[in-house]
């Protein structure tokens, strides 16, 4: 293995992503190097970096879903890089992949690959099911 044991991933990946799920834009950049790239799939401008531009993401991602419950249903490590993969029951309360979200509740996968160094996330990779977020926002 790598320089961290997949038990000090958890940790931080678990913590960034309680501080996902409560909201707390602050506490779930915390585990991030300086330097984080940022990286969701399908984003204009992506990927980002610094914890600045996370920090701004963050922000904006609270304001318009709140995240009700995740889910894991699968994890793979390798060296200095953990897979994570996700159920998210969430309600959006603002814009979400530039869809009106009107307070509906939504159900997607989500795929994480986060990579470490020196005890920190070094890069957040993020994959979404577009397809099924946006079916289910604009369902009538």
């Amino acid at each position: 293995m790598g320089t961290i044991t997949p038990a000090e991933m958890e940790a931080l990946i678990g913590s960034h992503m309680l501080a996902e799920e409560h909201g707390d834009p602050g506490e779930a950049v915390a585990s991030y190097t300086d330097d984080v790239e940022h990286d969701v799939v399908g984003f204009p401008g992506d990927p980002i970096r610094g914890i600045p531009a996370a920090l701004e993401r963050y922000e904006q991602l609270v304001k318009d879903l709140r995240v009700e419950r995740s889910q894991r249903t699968h994890t793979y490590y390798s060296d200095d890089a953990a897979t994570v993969e996700d159920l998210i029951t969430a309600v959006v309360t603002g814009e979400f992949m530039g869809i009106p979200g009107n307070d509906r509740r939504i159900t997607f996968r989500m795929l994480h690959v986060f990579e470490f160094k020196n005890g920190r996330i070094s890069r957040e990779n993020v994959w979404l099911d577009g397809a099924s977020i946006a079916a289910q926002l604009t369902a009538a």
